[in-house]
């Protein structure tokens, strides 16, 4: 039993849950038309990466260790890392003027950015993999008010199309969701290992500075 006085507010409620089904489903599809370029692109960075393995990684670490400062910025632009990595180490390497201390902070600066940046390249799948279930939970709910009052009435039609809608939302909604959770996963670990990959070799990059600052 509805009491009295808040049929107004209920039909208000009613109203305004049913105006938002159209923007959830459009915002479903923008959310589809965007996990599908991100997916594109994802499987374009996956075919294109190619990152150093351990024993190059091992092996870069001891040239840069054993070298004189003066060689360690042609060794970095000979290897096979990310143009964004070279870089990071050749403005360490280009800082060996300044004090330890001061070229450890703007290592640790440089690295910091770069890791921000590559987060940012996953910022978008993230807010999917949140929002497109809710969105379709949104889908699956709202028909189904019309779609329960129809059915009071005997009208199978309209049940069944409100069903349609609700179920198709959903699966929309967690599909969308699904693949943003793997784009973002397989990322997340790419650039994580090339974070790792950057501080290791700034390590006996800074290291070999030190050593050249010591016998300067």
């Amino acid at each position: 039993m509805i009491l009295q006085g808040t049929e107004t507010l209920t039909s208000l409620i009613h109203i305004i849950s049913e105006s938002l089904l159209t923007p959830v489903i459009l915002i479903l599809i923008i959310f589809l038309v965007i996990v599908i370029l991100s997916l594109g692109s994802f499987i374009n960075e996956a075919i294109s990466r190619k990152p150093i393995d351990s024993k190059e990684l091992e092996k870069l670490i001891r040239e840069i260790s054993l070298s004189k400062p003066n060689d360690i910025k042609g060794i970095i632009n000979n290897s096979n890392l990310f143009i964004y990595q070279k870089d990071i180490l050749i403005k360490i390497a280009n800082n060996h003027d300044i004090g330890i201390d001061a070229r450890k902070a703007l290592a640790s600066k440089l690295i910091g950015e770069e890791e921000l940046n590559l987060i940012k390249n996953t910022s978008k799948t993230d807010v999917l993999i949140r929002l497109a279930p809710i969105l379709g939970l949104l889908g699956t709910l709202i028909p189904l008010g019309p779609g329960l009052a129809a059915l009071g009435s005997g009208d199978i039609a309209t049940l069944a199309e409100s069903l349609i809608i609700a179920f198709d939302t959903t699966v929309l909604g967690l599909s969308i969701g699904a693949i943003a959770y793997l784009i973002s996963k397989f990322k997340k670990q790419w650039y994580e290992n090339d974070v790792s990959t950057v501080e290791a070799i700034a390590e006996a990059e800074l290291e070999s500075l030190n050593d050249g600052d010591f016998n300067a």
